[in-house]
């Protein structure tokens, strides 16, 4: 237990500095890349809740599908960031609200929450999700299935006019 709670703390603290990068960077590439280390981190948390499933789903969509989908219109676009001297003066209080945000919401949800204990009854097995999201939920996964295929028409018509 003592081993994955270091790898927890190792793996958040990478994530948490990732996400970092990924705000801070001027440059679109690298702030994509920093955010395939923080999607990869969580896919890290989630082999160590046991939620392979999860964790090579998050893989597969989130750093497969999503990052690369950003990485083609970055590639595509080619659009300019913005001048970097508009925002200097705002900075510091953007970080003041945000860690009042961020310890607000701490204190919320540790007041909410914080003597809650999670029952596990057993793990939830593949089959059985798979059979919630095809019995349960067709409908609205067939809406993402058509929404995502009129994206993918949509990024070749605009891709082909060049």
């Amino acid at each position: 237990m003592v081993a994955q709670n270091v790898a927890f703390w190792i793996i958040a603290i990478a994530m948490v500095l990732s996400a970092i990068g990924v705000v801070r960077t001027s440059n679109v590439v690298h702030a994509a890349l920093y955010l395939v280390i923080v999607l990869a981190g969580a896919a890290a948390q989630y082999i160590l809740l046991a939620a392979e499933f999860v964790a090579w789903v998050q893989v597969l969509i989130y750093i497969g599908a999503v990052v690369i989908l950003f990485l083609f219109g970055i590639m595509l676009t080619r659009s300019p960031m913005g001048d970097l001297d508009l925002d200097n003066s705002q900075r510091m209080p953007a970080f003041v609200a945000c860690l009042a945000l961020v310890g607000t919401l701490t204190a919320l949800l540790v007041d909410a929450f914080g003597n809650s204990k999670v029952v596990i009854d057993a793990p939830t097995k593949t089959s059985v999700l798979s059979s919630d999201i095809f019995r349960l939920y067709i409908v609205p996964f067939e809406a993402v299935s058509i929404l995502l295929l009129a994206a993918l028409v949509g990024a070749i018509v605009l891709a082909r006019r060049d």
